[in-house]
């Protein structure tokens, strides 16, 4: 069933938007959901209510209006606590604000966030009253490149998209005791799982169907006898508690390894010891009415299965990082993600796109982007995307820079990477602009044939395809439209998909190729290059064309 979107301005929406619990991986019962009707005002004028988590931009904030680099955005609403619900500490979450946001509670400071990308929160205890005043005021330059921005853009138009301002995330408040977990470590080495807890409390982790454990220094090793391997055919999850001192969370793990190993004569990215095509799509995340945000959470969990219905096991997030929930959907239902960091600094169309397209792929980039603060800014942001998603096991995979979009000294940067996860694989420079240290040899191609050359590394094609059908009555953009390759029938698009894949991407997996992401899973405003629209209510491709190609390739690798 096709997620319910393009409500007008959310009229279809009632009562407390995003109420699923906002952070999966480390669950306490504790919990109060903000999200809904806040004042809203710009530069200090009222501008009536706005609904969250929606971004101003959208219909479903009930503004949908961009307002002027570097106005400031604030959102006010009161809310009173539970009897009860005080356990020693109250803790402020705001899910993601772009760029920066300042938080008063009843009129003080608490604390600033830079980055819109990803979580942050506050200790607000010792400014609470019986009734209290939340302010958060956003800014937001996009003009300032030295914030990563993604795809957004205030001149909107082909590969770029509608720009992002203020809060488009869950706010929520949970409380904790004086002594509780902060922060909570999940890491899949092979076929062992450590679990570890900040501060380095004692206390126990039991685990539904292995038993309890004690934490040692606040940590504990688990390597099961048998374990239930993590897939996307089988996407195996153990249940797990967490008991230290007063505090309790509940939270889950996946056992499942990933390693590059020759096999014959390609090196081959393997899953589980063996080797394992990943067949997937580039995923952007944008939504007709949210823009950054669907309408409900459950169309993540609708998007997973329309690709998995079309033989699909990988989605590669693309230049966005989404609420932790989209996560949690792909570790249940059996989605491998590969994960893209933010670009930020300038883009040069001819640079990074006309000229590598053309063949001219080669480029030293330690000299590239060379402002320290845009590079340090960057280097932060990676830190804290991969500190806050690394715990879900759906992610396998990780893309430092793309088409050479804000990239510098990508081998300095794998090396920093590296040191912040070294479980998964990592992709320097998808697309182009190739320098020495990457786990994959990463190639983008389009407008020309799918025709590679396996070497050193695990040959990846982190992009291609992008061919396009007009859905009349479900497009963003009546008047002009963006993909590489038109087909005027959904049979013509069909049939496309088809001798692509058999004619170019299954030979070449026989030939080493490890991987395929395909342009894309949805329509994005002038894309109209996804298997399905962007109101997501045409399906554009037969499973029964796509499913026998997701068994070619996954026989390809082990021929």
């Amino acid at each position: 069933m096709l997620c319910d979107l393009y409500t007008a301005a959310g009229e279809s929406l009632t009562g407390t938007p995003w109420t699923v619990y906002p952070r999966p991986q480390m669950k306490r019962d504790s919990y109060i959901n903000l999200n809904g009707a806040w004042d809203f005002s710009v530069n200090y004028e009222k501008q009536g209510q706005i609904r969250l988590p929606f971004c101003p931009e959208s219909k479903l904030s009930g503004i949908g209006k961009h307002y002027e680099e570097g106005d400031l955005l604030c959102y006010n609403r009161t809310f009173t606590l539970p009897e009860g619900f005080n356990r020693g500490r109250v803790i402020l979450h705001i899910g993601a604000a772009d760029q920066r946001a300042d938080v008063f509670v009843n009129g003080k400071p608490v604390g600033t966030h830079k980055g819109g990308y990803e979580a942050f929160s506050y200790d607000i205890t010792d400014h609470l009253k019986e009734e209290n005043m939340l302010q958060i005021c956003c800014f937001d330059d996009l003009e300032d490149r030295s914030y990563p921005y993604g795809k957004q853009t205030l001149n909107r138009g082909g590969m770029w998209y509608t720009p992002v301002s203020g809060i488009w995330q869950t706010v929520w408040l949970e409380s904790v005791p004086e002594v509780h977990i902060e922060k909570l470590h999940i890491e899949n080495r092979g076929y062992s799982v450590t679990v570890s807890v900040e501060p380095a409390l004692e206390g126990t982790v039991t685990v539904a169907g292995l038993g309890e454990y004690q934490l040692n220094n606040g940590s504990v090793t688990l390597t099961p006898e048998e374990p239930h391997l993590w897939s996307p055919e089988d996407p195996y999850l153990y249940d797990f508690t967490v008991e230290a001192g007063q505090d309790r969370i509940e939270s889950y793990f996946a056992i499942r390894s990933l390693e590059v190993k020759k096999v014959g004569p390609y090196q081959r990215l393997c899953l589980n010891g063996k080797p394992y095509f990943f067949h997937g799509l580039l995923d952007q995340g944008y939504w007709p009415d949210g823009i950054f945000t669907p309408a409900k959470p459950e169309c993540y969990a609708d998007d997973i299965r329309m690709m998995k219905k079309l033989g699909f096991n990988t989605l590669r997030k693309h230049i966005k990082v989404e609420p932790e929930e989209f996560y949690y959907q792909c570790d249940r239902l059996g989605m491998i993600v590969w994960q893209d960091m933010i670009n930020n600094s300038d883009y040069n169309f001819l640079r990074d796109t006309a000229l590598p397209t053309l063949g001219i792929q080669k480029l030293g980039d330690k000299n590239l982007h060379p402002n320290p603060y845009e590079r340090q800014r960057f280097l932060q942001c990676m830190e804290a995307t991969v500190n806050q998603l690394k715990n879900h096991p759906s992610i396998c995979y990780w893309t430092i820079f793309n088409e050479a979009w804000g990239q510098f000294d990508s081998d300095s940067v794998y090396e920093q990477f590296k040191k912040l996860d070294d479980t998964r694989f990592i992709d320097s420079t998808s697309g182009w602009f190739r320098q020495k240290k990457s786990d994959v040899d990463s190639r983008h191609v389009y407008f020309r044939k799918v025709n590679l050359k396996a070497g050193e590394k695990p040959l990846v094609l982190s992009e291609f395809g992008g061919k396009t059908y007009k859905a009349e009555g479900h497009v963003f953009n009546p008047d002009k439209s963006y993909g590489y390759g038109g087909c005027e029938t959904l049979e013509a698009l069909n049939d496309a998909l088809v001798k692509l894949y058999t004619e170019e991407i299954v030979p070449n997996a026989k030939k080493g190729l490890c991987a395929a992401i395909y342009t894309q899973v949805s329509d994005v405003e002038d894309e109209i290059n996804g298997l399905v629209t962007y109101d997501r209510k045409v399906e554009k491709v037969d499973p029964a064309k796509m499913l026998p190609i997701a068994e070619a390739l996954q026989q390809a690798m082990e021929a």
